[in-house]
């Protein structure tokens, strides 16, 4: 039957240069088939490995999958399509077909891409922290950040330059723009130069439907800078090549999220991983093994120009609230995003460490009803200062509440943190100079 399929498939005018053998022998010959006709078969210990080395040796327009359950279930196959999508290799079979997400090489500096397993992984803070530790080593990072709350046109803020007050960013709600948009907390918390972009559609492997990223790394080749910083949207990837890529999972990421659906393409991307959150509630110890294990031995590409490619790099980290000004012997009121089993945790670090006496946490900022009642306590004047990530109703609903109350703001970075001996500032240095002789070398 596979040989009359692939017959059908040369008359359409479709014709295999190849096939990989990936299991299932009871249809076959003792000791196999080596060729199909004038087929060649390949086969191999490992399908993954087989087919990899085919694509990079064979270049086709596509991988046509003629299997079936069970040689190939669910999770095997997208495994499968994520090497293809990864080599640039449409991958299809009886009712469906992926493309490779587009990723023009644009940018005229070493990049590094930041995207993330989803929202709310800390992709942000996670590029806001790139981009200081990348500045206090002596490089000058430029971040371009593509969020569906983006500018119609790309806009440039010079975190480097100006310090934004709470005043200037409610002024930019008032405009009508999204003042808690992720250009925005890159470039007050980052301090360096940001392009701030848009994007709509996601697909479900990363690839976006409409963007003017484009167009941002365009408008940041012209900036002062050495290295772009790229920054994902949700689990959305930028539409533009990176030299090297950093993924961020959060510990309570799902499984099925990083082995399964094109968990496997985004681990084949990246260079190094972020796994965030890496405590109570978020994460258990057992999940955190768990998830860092599965990363670790996911399958790795071993070909390709440079060959540099080798073992994933994991940083597991907890994120620590930083205000961005002083609040000692203050006073504060939080408002965050993150969930109310970390309240407790929140509170215990600001006060132990930044010395203030927070009188109260809402974890509504999402939720922009909600926040209204929870920020009653301004009203009343409990606090003499609101600490407040830049993040959802951040500035047009927390920010003005505090304001309109002669209480001043203070806003929240959160600062990742290596735990278990982990470095994610190392990573992160090391990230930049494998950037660098990537560009140089024009790795794929």
């Amino acid at each position: 039957m596979v040989e009359a399929a692939l017959g059908e498939l040369a008359a359409s005018k479709r014709t295999p240069i190849a096939v990989v053998f990936a299991g299932g022998t009871e249809k076959l010959p003792a000791g196999g088939e080596a060729s199909f006709g004038d087929i060649p078969v390949r086969t191999g210990a490992d399908p993954r490995a087989v087919l990899e080395r085919a694509l990079v040796e064979l270049a086709p327009d596509a991988v046509m999958d003629l299997s079936d359950e069970p040689v190939l279930d669910a999770r095997r196959r997208h495994e499968l399509a994520s090497i293809a999508l990864y080599r640039g290799i449409a991958y299809e079979g009886a009712d469906f077909r992926f493309a490779p997400p587009p990723r023009p090489r644009l940018s005229t500096k070493p990049s590094i891409a930041v995207i993330g397993t989803g929202k709310r992984t800390g992709k942000t803070a996670v590029a806001g922290f790139a981009a200081r530790v990348l500045s206090d080593a002596g490089r000058s990072p430029v971040i371009v950040a593509m969020g569906r709350g983006g500018p119609e046109e790309p806009e440039v803020l010079r975190g480097d330059r100006v310090d934004f007050t709470p005043h200037d960013l409610l002024a930019l709600a008032d405009s009508g723009k999204h003042a808690a948009s992720d250009y925005i907390e890159d470039a007050l918390l980052g301090r360096v130069p940001t392009v701030g972009c848009r994007r709509c559609g996601g697909g479900v492997a990363g690839a976006v439907e409409i963007s003017n990223v484009g167009r941002g790394v365009e408008i940041a080749n012209d900036l002062p800078g050495d290295l772009l910083l790229l920054e994902g949207s949700g689990s959305a990837i930028p539409p533009v090549h990176a030299d090297v890529t950093g993924l961020v999972v959060p510990a309570s990421c799902p499984e099925e999220y990083i082995a399964g659906y094109f968990g496997p393409y985004r681990l084949l991307l990246a260079d190094f991983v972020v796994v965030t959150m890496c405590e109570y509630p978020f994460g258990t110890l057992s999940q955190v093994s768990r998830i860092t294990d599965r990363i670790r031995t996911a399958f790795r590409s071993t070909i390709g120009p440079g060959g540099d490619e080798g073992e994933i790099q994991v940083a597991r980290t907890v994120f620590r609230a930083s205000p961005t000004r002083s609040v000692e012997g203050r006073t504060a009121f939080v408002a965050t995003t993150a969930p109310e089993p970390a309240g407790e945790p929140i509170r215990r670090f600001l006060e132990e460490e930044h010395g203030c006496r927070v009188v109260g946490i809402s974890h509504a900022l999402s939720d922009r009803a909600r926040l209204e009642k929870d920020l009653d306590v301004i009203d009343r004047r409990e606090a003499d200062v609101l600490l407040c990530e830049i993040k959802a109703a951040g500035i047009d609903v927390a920010t003005r509440r505090a304001l309109d109350a002669g209480i001043e703001v203070v806003y929240m970075d959160n600062v990742p943190v290596g735990v278990h001996g982990d470095d994610p500032a190392e990573i992160v240095r090391a990230a930049a100079e494998r950037a660098v002789q990537r560009h140089r070398n024009g790795h794929k």
